[in-house]
């Protein structure tokens, strides 16, 4: 899956350490049931309301990443070493 917005990448690069199994499983089915990445950003920005089967924690926890209140500039998709990278 290649997304497309970087709110998903940068959120799974935050996150995803930190993460049980079970949300990882719900985090995997997020970022590869919708037909499209921009679904996601509404429901994270709370544009839009997700669907039933994804409104759960990591959802909460996606939706308060969005709010970005440490200012960070999000305006592009992390480079994939953090995928190799020891847990934090």
């Amino acid at each position: 899956l290649i997304l497309l917005h970087p709110l998903p990448s940068l959120f799974a690069k935050e996150n995803l350490h930190r993460m049980s199994e079970q949300q990882l499983n719900l985090y995997d089915r997020l970022i590869n049931e919708p037909s499209n990445d921009w679904d996601i950003y509404y429901w994270a920005t709370e544009a839009k309301p997700p669907p039933a089967e994804f409104e759960n924690d990591v959802m909460a926890m996606l939706r308060e990443f969005a709010k970005n209140k440490k200012k960070e500039q999000r305006l592009r998709q992390p480079d994939l070493e953090y995928l190799f990278e020891p847990p934090r």
